[in-house]
């Protein structure tokens, strides 16, 4: 089977996936928060006992207590897991507008290159995509058991598209540049 082939297939699954996760975003949503608290555990465990290795008091002390933190989120995640979607949701919600401000100041910094007006636009999008989420949420918080979902649905529709686009570039491109694709 070719390369451009297996990419083509892969953003195909992808876009396939992100369409069934965009149909039950709610329990994509709690899937995130399950994995999150997994991955937290784990990073967790390997916190504390990386903590009994490092040099120092203040390391090892830091790194234990760090272990402990992330083991005490894991375990709320995975016991709590709707609570834990909503803890996510708003983290969610939180960098949207932090990042969005950031980007505003930045633009301002740029000002009167070519990147001024992208880097506006795009900050000024999160703000706003925040506010709507914010908005939404305060009137039905149901909102944020589904936003996770949504986010990722949509992120594996672009990758999947992505994925697709860029298959059809490598069965069409010249010898030469397939080999530096894949080097790439």
């Amino acid at each position: 089977m070719s390369d451009w082939i297996k990419w083509l297939l892969l953003g195909l699954l992808s876009i396939v996936f992100g369409i069934f996760v965009l149909g039950a975003p709610a329990v994509a949503s709690i899937a995130v928060t399950v994995v999150t608290g997994i991955l937290l555990l784990v990073s967790g465990a390997l916190q504390v006992v990386g903590g009994f290795t490092v040099e120092g008091t203040g390391n090892k002390a830091l790194s234990l207590i760090m272990g402990a933190v992330m083991l005490f989120l894991g375990w709320s995640f995975l016991d709590h897991p709707l609570q834990g979607t909503v803890t996510l949701a708003t983290v969610c919600l939180i960098l949207f507008m932090a990042g969005g401000i950031a980007r505003v100041i930045l633009s301002f910094q740029m000002k009167g290159t070519q990147y001024f007006w992208a880097t506006l636009i795009s900050g000024i999008m999160s703000i706003v995509l925040a506010i709507i989420i914010w908005r939404f949420a305060a009137t039905d918080p149901a909102v944020l058991l589904q936003l996770l979902g949504i986010l990722l649905g949509i992120e594996m529709l672009f990758n999947g598209l992505g994925l697709v686009f860029m298959a059809f570039f490598i069965k069409d491109a010249p010898k030469g540049e397939t080999n530096e694709a894949k080097e790439a």
